[in-house]
């Protein structure tokens, strides 16, 4: 007897017509499209949710490293020549150029640090200012080149850069005069009397997270240095690496440059506690929608179990015939690895969609909910993002071909092995 090629013409014909059949005539039609619904879903909500995912953590990265040092280099506690402890240097110029020699070392910046409130007429806000040459500022890629500005960032010797949320709070324009006001001012005998200096604010800048736009103000270096009683000091050196995911390679480097007695912290450091726990938030949220699309491959099962049970005497006609197990077996899973195929693809289309409209998508969303869905304050960005990534979909993709796969054998399966005599006996 000659074997016919597995996956043959008339295999793909039979479960076809089984497929399409209409219930009077035995079929699962209904139990098919619910079927194929729940994978649809069940992908795309996997997609979107990857998509998410990744855009939330991208952004997130990119907020960081574009806004803030790689690495800060900054002194232990030591007495100086007053009797007083500090944490200053004094020779941030010669440590700055020593730091920058280093191999992937882009920028290397002193900064002079203070929190200070910031006053215009009747609104008050607190702040935190960063002195900073000009140069440097302009080596800050969310800050010279942010999502939004206003004003010049050339004229920075001539005033203060403040933040877009700053702004927003003192509902300050450019050419306006803000007061700082620093606690740590001028001793005398009736103790600490406030330091306060007017600035012309220059330059308005969105740096595209929420709590950097709210509390920063860059003050030119010399500038920071007499307001804060700092003259020939710098609190810290702000570096810049070309790899900063690798940042820690970078470690041994910064010291023998710095000295045994500089510190350093690294933008893992502050943020590295979030970053873990968006992996493991990853992880979970992976593990339940993996649970889902299960859940929708099931109904495959359930239908193929109806079809499977509908079709007894069509298959003790096909073995009768001549039909081998094996051909039984891959009619049935045809129909059931149909479903989940049909199902996957229009699931990566709708997740792909989703994830390349998400802007008006949520805004329209926003727009029904009547606004106020994402809040900046809490969310740290502005709006919800969402990077496609190819792994991503080829996981999900995977995730669902492989369950529709697993489930539809064993259902296919029993039908292979349906006994001819006992199908037809009743018949």
């Amino acid at each position: 007897m000659t074997r016919t090629r597995p996956f043959s013409r008339f295999e793909w014909l039979i479960a076809w017509r089984y497929l399409r059949a209409r219930r009077a005539e035995g079929g699962v039609s209904v139990m098919t499209w619910i079927s194929l619904i729940g994978i649809t879903l069940a992908v795309f909500a996997l997609i979107a949710t990857l998509a998410v995912r990744s855009g939330f953590r991208a952004e997130f990265v990119d907020t960081i490293l574009g806004a803030n040092a790689h690495v800060t280099v900054y002194s232990s506690v030591y007495v100086d020549d007053n009797g007083q402890t500090t944490r200053t240097l004094t020779d941030y110029d010669a440590l700055a150029d020593r730091i920058a020699q280093i191999d992937g070392v882009t920028r290397a910046a002193p900064l002079v640090k203070g929190q200070v409130m910031a006053n215009l007429r009747s609104a008050n806000t607190g702040a935190e200012v960063y002195g900073i040459t000009e140069e440097d500022l302009k080596g800050i890629p969310r800050i010279a080149d942010p999502e939004n500005s206003v004003g010049s960032i050339d004229d920075f010797e001539g005033g203060i850069a403040i933040g877009s949320g700053i702004a927003r709070e003192l509902n300050v324009g450019i050419g306006d005069r803000v007061r700082l006001i620093s606690p740590d001012g001028v001793k005398t005998a009736f103790g600490t009397s406030p330091r306060v200096n007017a600035y012309p604010v220059v330059y308005i800048f969105t740096a595209g997270r929420y709590d950097i736009d709210r509390t920063r103000i860059y003050m030119p270096f010399a500038e920071a240095q007499s307001f804060f009683n700092k003259d020939g000091r710098a609190d810290e050196i702000e570096v810049m690496v070309d790899t900063p995911e690798q940042v820690d390679r970078f470690a041994p480097a910064l010291i023998a440059a710095a000295g045994e007695r500089t510190m350093l912290w690294t933008w893992r450091d502050s943020a590295g506690s979030f970053l873990r726990a968006l992996d493991v938030e990853d992880n979970v949220m992976f593990v339940i929608l993996s649970i889902l699309v299960l859940i929708a491959a099931m109904n495959i099962v359930s239908g193929l179990i109806m079809l499977v049970k509908n079709k007894g005497r069509d298959i003790g006609i096909l073995r009768t015939i001549g039909l081998t197990e094996g051909s039984v077996l891959r009619i049935f899973f045809i129909c059931g690895a149909s479903t989940g195929l049909i199902g996957t693809a229009a699931g990566v289309a709708l997740g792909c969609l989703f994830a390349l409209y998400i802007d008006p998508i949520f805004s329209a969303v926003n727009y029904v909910a009547g606004g106020g869905v994402w809040d900046p304050s809490i969310r740290g960005i502005y709006a919800l993002p969402a990077k496609l990534q190819w792994p991503d979909v080829l996981s999900a993709v995977s995730l669902s071909l492989g369950l529709s796969f697993v489930v539809t054998y064993f259902p296919a399966r029993r039908a292979a092995r349906m006994n001819p005599v006992e199908a037809l006996r009743y018949e």
